[in-house]
């Protein structure tokens, strides 16, 4: 059953900052998650965490589940906790480089038709500031 299942796509759609702190902050993260499965996605649960180089920035775990149809997609707002040390670590390296290397992993556990199981995901990349403008 594993082997039918084939992995959501999440594509970042906006950032919300929903709180401060003298220590850091809140976010609220829209993902859209497309699902290239013929089945339905269930899942009960997420846990992410998002470095900048080798700094941890922010980190989260989704507790409310969501469900994304079969070859569908559905938007994700997940909560996320970040640290005034973290983003210093990505505005220097904007300033030095116009980029920020970035690697955001986790787990998300999805309950389908062929059983129930956690996937670990671990997507590196860079941020390019400017292609945003």
């Amino acid at each position: 059953g594993r082997t039918a299942f084939r992995e959501p796509v999440g594509t970042l759609r906006s950032v919300t900052v929903t709180g401060l702190s003298l220590t850091g902050g809140a976010l609220e993260v829209e993902l859209q998650v497309a699902n290239p499965n013929r089945f339905a996605l269930d899942a009960p649960g997420m846990r992410y965490r998002v470095d900048v180089d080798t700094v941890q920035v922010a980190a989260g775990e989704l507790e409310q589940r969501f469900r994304v149809a079969g070859g569908d997609s559905a938007v994700v707002r997940l909560p996320l906790q970040f640290t005034f040390r973290g983003l210093g670590a990505a505005g220097r390296s904007l300033l030095l480089s116009g980029t920020v290397p970035y690697r955001v992993r986790g787990a998300l556990t999805v309950s389908t038709p062929v059983g129930t199981f956690t996937h670990p995901f671990d997507r590196a990349g860079q941020f390019d500031a400017a292609s945003r403008r």
